[in-house]
């Protein structure tokens, strides 16, 4: 069983305190008070993660340097987490904290004791991600979304709890009106909020999808794409690029070669009855001479 921390001068072991407040799942109980505050180093396997917890991702990279800074210095910040029974908690806050320290082979974590009711945990869990979180832009606005839904709040009464204003609240949640394809790239990081926020204002989601695969193919910053985003409201029609026609198996193959042959970058037409043609570019007509030379 775990041990309380120096931080902890309670004068009783964790195993007698948790007894005592076995029953207690609110902080208007009695012996609420001497549970609620505390930091205790709690064993990682009497944690269980929360369900509420709006983070689907975590990169592996940065978890690997967090565990490498746990094991120099250990955990500086302590995980929150709720009481569930005598020896059973959920986490509030600090999954990351909890899986880094999981990952080097730590048994214990030091972790700030709450109580909460499951729609006060899902506010918490939601609220302390959106402040403290780098969270992708869609992960902000479902988060939001779910406040709105489950705890019932006004984006006024949301904008005031996490502190942000409420325009920016309202912004992240016209992001969930776009395309589920285009909400995918912003999570994958091919287009950033600032596109999305452009593509909110084309209606017709054809042209929305037609726009994004420019942005991503043409590499469009925001400006580049609200100037786009201008144009097609003003009445410009915006195409998808046609495809270049794949070359079979034989002939693709074989063009690095060819290039690499004459130093160029060649251009292969094939049409569908397999007939062709090679285009040879030149930059001279020195260049033009060294390439007659070599198809002799």
């Amino acid at each position: 069983m775990a041990k309380a921390t120096k931080k902890q001068a309670l004068g009783r072991g964790l195993s007698a305190l948790l007894k005592e407040t076995a029953e207690v799942t609110s902080a208007s109980e009695k012996n609420a008070d001497k549970l609620v505050g505390s930091i205790l180093e709690i064993e990682l396997d009497q944690i269980e993660v929360n369900p509420f917890q709006p983070r689907t991702y975590f990169d592996e990279d940065a978890l690997q340097e967090l565990a490498n800074s746990i094991r120099e210095l250990g955990v500086i910040q302590p995980i929150t987490v709720r009481k569930l029974s005598e020896s059973k908690f959920q986490l509030v806050s600090g999954e990351r904290r909890f899986r880094a320290s999981k990952l080097i082979g730590n048994k214990t974590v030091p972790a700030y004791i709450r109580l909460a009711n499951d729609q006060e945990m899902l506010e918490m869990a939601l609220v302390e991600n959106i402040q403290r979180k780098n969270l992708d832009p869609i992960e902000v606005a479902l988060s939001y979304q779910r406040l709105i839904d489950e705890i019932k709040l006004t984006q006024e009464e949301m904008s005031i709890r996490v502190g942000k204003k409420r325009s920016t609240v309202t912004n992240y949640l016209r992001l969930l009106k776009l395309d589920p394809i285009i909400q995918t790239g912003m999570r994958d990081n091919f287009i950033s909020m600032g596109h999305g926020r452009a593509l909110i204002n084309v209606e017709s989601a054809t042209d929305q999808l037609n726009i994004y695969e420019k942005i991503v193919r043409d590499k469009l910053s925001v400006r580049q794409t609200e100037d786009l985003v201008r144009n097609l409201k003003a009445g410009a029609i915006v195409k998808p690029e046609k495809k270049k026609k794949q070359l079979p198996f034989i002939i693709s193959n074989s063009v690095d070669d060819i290039n690499s042959f004459f130093d160029k970058k060649i251009d292969v037409t094939v049409s569908k009855n397999g007939k062709g043609k090679i285009s040879i570019p030149f930059d001279s007509i020195e260049d033009f001479s060294r390439i007659k030379k070599l198809l002799k």
